[in-house]
């Protein structure tokens, strides 16, 4: 099975479509391509003009809607990247994924939460989808988002 099919299985599975234009909220490339290396700017859980997933994670959303939050990410990065190559057949790796959590004082689990964007990758792309990641928590995000999401790729 390809990984665009792979992708339209993986949205219906959340129930959200990622066709379309991927909003952004200013100024600034979604995404940067320097040879075969590409930069996906911070992806918040968005999907068309509302974001889906908002509050600090252990306070006023859960460990289980933060990771859905993840994985709508993760899922609009690769929406990202198929917009720009065409198809995600063209992506050889996902090398670094950077989570930002917006965290209560007392939740300590930013590393499950990335889960769920990991969970996406694998997925989708299989053995490219592997990464390094780091995942840190704090104290707002944008648009009172609970999860934030960079990523860096290389492609063909």
């Amino acid at each position: 099975m390809s990984r665009d099919t792979k992708f339209v299985e993986a949205a219906a599975a959340l129930g959200y479509s990622f066709d379309g234009e991927i909003k952004i909220g200013g100024n600034y490339a979604p995404l940067v391509q320097d040879g075969d290396r590409i930069y996906i700017s911070g992806q918040i859980p968005r999907v068309g003009s509302d974001v889906i997933v908002t509050g600090a994670v252990g306070a006023e959303t859960s460990l289980t809607h933060a990771q859905l939050g993840a994985k709508v990410c993760a899922m609009r990065a690769l929406a990202l990247l198929k917009q720009s190559l065409g198809t995600l057949e063209r992506v050889k790796g996902i090398q670094r994924i950077t989570v930002f959590v917006q965290s209560d004082k007392q939740f300590t689990q930013q590393s499950e939460v990335a889960d769920g964007a990991s969970e996406v990758l694998f997925n989708v792309l299989g053995p490219a989808g592997a990464h390094t990641r780091t995942s840190v928590g704090v104290y707002q995000l944008p648009k009172n988002a609970s999860v934030e999401i960079d990523f860096i790729a290389t492609v063909e």
